[in-house]
């Protein structure tokens, strides 16, 4: 589990093609704490840490990524180059700073509008249908492994959904979603609690 809370952004040094990808992410982390079979959020996809080296502040840790995974996530993140969103695993006592994220992405969103607001930027992205009934003001999203706030939402003809964020400098600063630019793909997850809700919901209908 997660929080969706950045606390430190990777970049992707090394891609080897075997049957999976092998992917090695340079990171500034300790590797002293960066556990072989450590689950870690990498721009909101969970994956299992299979090797780690390098020091306290210029470390590197391994992970295979399956072809489900880059099936089912932003194409444009799994590229020699790429930065990440790192998260480590929640541990038990740990500030639970954003809200309950599992890592599993739900779907890939667009950026359909990037425009400055104040010295925030005003992001709307635009999410499938399939993800338009757990998408609600004030409600929480996971965008690229980052919590955020839903300020508005705008349900379109073709059943797919628009809705906006507000990224402080603070949040541009920390993560990469200071880099999105309009058309950019992004991994969305639902809160987790709508997920519920909605088969709840579903269930007392039927």
């Amino acid at each position: 589990m997660f929080t969706g809370i950045t606390t430190a952004i990777g970049t992707i040094e090394r891609i080897e093609k075997r049957g999976d990808l092998r992917v090695t992410i340079a990171c500034p982390l300790d590797p002293a704490d960066i556990a072989i079979g450590a689950s870690i959020a990498c721009s909101g996809v969970c994956l299992t840490v299979v090797d780690r080296g390098g020091t306290a502040g210029d470390a590197h840790f391994i992970v295979d990524v399956s072809a489900e995974t880059t099936s089912r996530t932003a194409a444009e993140m799994w590229r020699e180059g790429a930065r990440l969103n790192l998260e480590p695993s929640l541990r038990l006592g740990d500030e639970l700073g954003g809200h309950i994220v599992t890592g599993h992405v739900d779907a890939v969103g667009r950026v359909a509008d990037w425009q400055p607001e104040g010295d925030s930027t005003r992001i709307t992205i635009e999410a499938p249908a399939e993800l338009a009934p757990f998408i609600a003001p004030k409600g929480s999203i996971t965008v690229d492994g980052v919590s955020l706030t839903v300020n508005s939402v705008q349900d379109r003809a073709n059943g797919a959904v628009h809705f906006g964020l507000n990224i402080i400098p603070h949040t541009a600063d920390v993560t990469t979603l200071g880099e999105l630019r309009q058309g950019g793909e992004v991994n969305l997850e639902v809160d987790t609690i709508a997920r519920y809700l909605h088969r709840m919901q579903a269930l007392r209908a039927g």
